[in-house]
């Protein structure tokens, strides 16, 4: 038996949208670790005997703290051979996945990464929403909303000063923060998509422009996990035009 741990990027949510060889890579777990933004039903293509263990964090309900993850992976590797970590996403996007991979290897677990579909394209293309646009968005900016001590991340105010795409993760609860100092720089104006639950069946979204989004985000109740996307190519959907014309008569 050898000590494994296999870190697997389960996609956005849609089950379909893991990769081959992340499918392989379940069917030949012993154990799988997975996540809460991981679609559940992928455990699925697990071994009956593979032990699945839930170790997700919800905001603010952390089942596991990382250090628990990484002795937990650890542990079972020796004890149950290979570790399949499965993570929404790709594993090393905000997914703490390169902290577990050093961890495992420091105590000689070896270690192959399988990368996922990343939440930060793949839910604004799935809604028809380029990341890039030739003529109107030459680049794109990835940003977690907040630091590690739960603040407003600097570089949200470097991006909102930028002309490029700008895709926020994890950042519901920061909404009103972010809006302002788009409105700070004079920016309030540009088009902006929330979408919860992306490429999953229980999808929800809302655009308009980003003075208005808070508002807007109450009104259609938009729940966690969600990601923001900023720029003009949000415009680009066909449905921006109706959401910003209902939006005027508010």
């Amino acid at each position: 038996m050898e000590a494994k741990l296999t870190l697997v990027g389960a996609g956005p949510g849609d089950g379909e949208l893991i990769t081959l060889k992340g499918v392989k890579a379940l069917k030949n777990a012993d154990v799988v670790l997975y996540d809460e933004l991981a679609n559940a039903d992928l455990l699925s293509y697990a071994p009956e005997h593979a032990l699945k263990m839930y170790v997700g964090k919800k905001a603010g309900d952390a089942s596991f703290t990382q250090d628990e993850i990484n002795g937990l992976i650890v542990r079972l590797a020796r004890k149950r051979g290979n570790v399949v970590r499965l993570k929404g996403g790709d594993a090393f996007v905000f997914g703490r996945g390169h902290e577990e991979m050093e961890y495992a290897r420091a105590h000689n677990i070896q270690v192959e990464v399988v990368p996922g579909v990343s939440s930060c394209i793949a839910v604004p293309e799935a809604m028809e929403i380029p990341v890039t646009r030739r003529g109107i968005s030459e680049s794109f900016w990835v940003i977690t909303a907040t630091n590690r001590h739960g603040a407003l991340s600097d570089d949200i105010r470097l991006a909102a000063q930028s002309k490029a795409t700008v895709v926020i993760l994890m950042g519901l609860s920061k909404l009103s923060e972010i809006c302002e100092l788009y409105k700070h720089f004079g920016r309030g104006y540009l088009p902006m998509a929330i979408i919860q639950n992306g490429t999953r069946s229980d999808e929800k979204s809302v655009m308009g422009q980003v003075w208005e989004m808070p508002y807007m985000a109450a009104e259609k109740k938009i729940g966690s996990p969600a990601i923001m996307v900023v720029g003009e190519v949000v415009a680009l959907h066909p449905a921006y035009t109706m959401e910003y014309l209902k939006s005027i008569h508010y």
